[in-house]
């Protein structure tokens, strides 16, 4: 039990830990920790299970700051504990260049820090699939290795935003009864008091949605444990709303807006320091204070052996396949699993949609990878997403690898990410490739933080026919491909499905989109060829015996398109190559001289894809002939729409034949 005025003094060094950083960067948001620093305390020093010494210990209790503005709540955290990585000159360098403590916490950039937040709603979301990871490894592994709590800190803004209402729905589906959400209900936002806005009881929305619901004085160490303890008895998950005042201890400013996003001032800082009787200079936390927090830092240090003994004494087969897991590796016989399959596949070609080959490929991954979780947007049948060895998830039983996540796209994709974050798991998830506007923010994030979801993405163009513009993507790939770390996929046929799961699945630090066709389409690849030319990113499918006139580089469900585009173009005596195209990023992280290459010295190139131009000049130049999307789709049978907006083989041998008759 720690007295009242330790805790007060604990929870202090918070406070002015953050104050002092946001006034000494001229930016920020001190309100935040301020006000929920009598939370962190208590949740820090009586509950949170972890060690500062091992932070990356896989059993560890998760904190997310799903109010990432409130980054330097945290930061203080992690210095007062312990973690090396936060020290106070890290705080004093808050939000500048090269330092880890950045404006909003950042995944990566220091131990201890769970997820990147501050896109609101975002952290919530992410402890959603942190749990639900909790326990399907749990359900595999036991107690005796897995069995953590998931705690997150949101505001009024998290629960503001749409995605919270996909994730907590999610969450009390499943009774994720070892999720804690400790809701910091100051009652203000930027603009001012939360009801110029919202009206909404927090706790009767999350109770609707099968939560556990309670409330508490913020500012109540007692009551705030009490709280919590009753949370961690519930059967299912719990929320608890936390009154606190906004820049609690500022002696004109708390309370309000004038708090949340920018520094207090020196005169508003002294009355605080006076109001609260702080003594100590900027950035100094005095030692008693210090040694308290660092020896809470230490409670958890023999629960940490205690597991890492029971991870010993575990048979070898178990512990290997945990660590493994943990460790993000796939399987040794991976990669021979893959080359069987393919080539098989080389022996009977099969005409299938590359969703449908996405499925085939899947179906013999997910027996020799067995850390896959998969799921969809309510559209299992259409994505084809689900195997054999993939039974529901359900409330009853984690045992199994596939959950339906209703239809959430922003909230199964950001649940995807706190999967990946949390380790031992390798989520995909799909939905159609237009719906993907709905998940992008999560897609986004996860290429910020440099980890593996993999995102399927069907009905990828005009070729999913009748459902029409609506449901047809036109600008979605150039969309996807623009943002930075994130390898977008779109395969031929089967083999290159296979090799593009392969390539997806073994990079580590950087997330997938397979974008795949409702249509069958014809086999492409008739070799067996042992290595992975998808991740390559572009090569050479079919040359020319002469030297070639016409390069046509294709992606999908096009390639096909483009080989019958070199027959006629052959057949008229202007020898044409085709370069299939399945991955944009792939092929910019290539040599320069197997670009040159693969890109050729053909007079005309030419592109075909049923997607907008966008990001092909860097291919085929700005003086190359695209044969794709300039607006919306229509509704009608696929045949009929890709002869309507001229993406065909006649089209494209036509286009390449007048650009030659101009070169003369």
């Amino acid at each position: 039990m720690i007295s009242r005025e330790k805790h007060d003094r604990m929870a202090n060094a918070i406070r002015f830990l953050s104050m002092d950083a946001v006034e000494h960067a001229n930016s920020g948001h001190p309100g935040l920790p301020m006000g929920a620093a009598d939370i962190a305390t208590v949740l820090f020093t009586r509950f949170m299970t972890h060690d500062p010494k091992k932070p990356s210990w896989p059993d560890r209790d998760r904190f997310v700051l799903s109010a990432g503005h409130g980054s330097m709540l945290i930061y203080s955290l992690l210095y007062l504990l312990g973690y090396e990585d936060i020290t106070i000159d890290e705080i004093r360098n808050f939000r500048q260049l090269g330092s880890r403590t950045a404006g909003h916490p950042e995944f990566g950039h220091a131990a201890g820090i769970e997820t990147t937040t501050g896109p609101l709603g975002q952290g919530i979301a992410n402890s959603v699939g942190m749990a639900i990871a909790e326990r399907i490894l749990n359900a595999r592994f036991g107690d005796d290795l897995v069995d953590h709590y998931t705690y997150v800190l949101a505001g009024d803004g998290c629960l503001m935003e749409g995605i919270s209402q996909e994730a907590l729905a999610l969450a009390g589906h499943l009774k994720l009864n070892k999720l804690i959400v400790l809701f910091d209900d100051n009652q203000i936002s930027i603009d001012g008091p939360i009801s110029l806005s919202d009206s909404t009881d927090q706790c009767e929305r999350f109770a609707a949605s099968g939560w556990n619901t309670m409330r508490c004085d913020g500012h109540d160490p007692e009551a705030i444990a009490k709280a919590i303890e009753a949370a961690r008895a519930s059967d299912r998950p719990t929320m608890i709303a936390f009154r606190t005042t906004i820049g609690f201890g500022a002696p004109t400013k708390s309370g309000s807006a004038k708090v949340h996003g920018s520094p207090l001032g020196k005169e508003e800082i002294a009355g605080a320091r006076k109001a609260l009787g702080w003594d100590a200079d900027p950035f100094v936390v005095p030692s008693d204070i210090l040694d308290d927090w660092r020896l809470a830092g230490l409670r958890s240090a023999k629960e940490r052996k205690a597991w890492e003994e029971r991870l010993t004494a575990a048979d070898a087969e178990t512990r290997g396949e945990f660590e493994r897991r943990m460790r993000g590796a796939l399987p040794e016989s991976f990669d021979a699993v893959v080359a069987e399959y393919k080539q098989t596949l080389v022996a009977e070609p099969p005409k299938v949609a590359t969703r449908k080959s996405s499925e085939m490929a899947l179906e013999a991954i997910n027996a020799i990878v067995t850390e896959t979780i998969g799921g969809s947007a309510d559209l299992t049948g259409s994505n084809n997403t689900k195997t054999s060895q993939t039974k529901p998830i359900t409330p009853e039983d984690f045992s199994g690898r596939y959950i339906h996540y209703g239809i959430r796209e922003h909230g199964m994709a950001a649940a995807m990410n706190g999967m990946a974050l949390h380790g031992g798991i390798i989520p995909y998830g799909g939905t159609f490739l237009t719906f993907s506007d709905y998940a992008r923010p999560a897609m986004r994030l996860a290429s910020l933080m440099q980890i593996r979801s993999i995102f399927v993405m069907t009905h990828d163009s005009i070729g999913l026919g009748e459902d029409g513009p609506t449901h047809q993507p036109v600008e979605h790939l150039a969309a996807l491909r623009a943002i930075p770390n994130h390898y977008v996929f779109r395969p031929a046929d089967a083999v290159e499905a296979a090799e593009c799961w392969q390539a997806a699945l073994k990079a580590e630090k950087t997330p997938s989109t397979l974008a795949l066709s409702r249509q069958n389409l014809a086999p492409q690849r008739l070799e067996h060829e042992e290595d992975n030319l998808c991740a390559r990113g572009a090569y050479e499918l079919a040359g020319s015996e002469d030297e070639a006139e016409v390069a046509l580089f294709a992606t999908g469900s096009e390639v096909e398109i483009a080989m019958a585009a070199k027959a006629l173009l052959d057949a008229a005596g202007h020898p044409a190559r085709v370069v299939s195209v399945p991955c944009f990023e792939l092929f910019e992280e290539q040599t320069a001289d197997y670009r040159k290459a693969v890109i050729g010295k053909a007079k005309v190139n030419v592109a075909i894809e049923a997607g907008i131009r966008q990001g092909w000049d860097a291919i085929i130049g700005s003086e190359g002939v695209f044969i794709g999307m300039t607006g919306f789709g229509a509704s009608a049978p696929a045949p009929v729409l890709y002869k309507h907006f001229g993406i065909t083989a006649e089209a494209a041998a036509a286009a390449a034949q007048k650009r030659l008759a101009t070169l003369g």
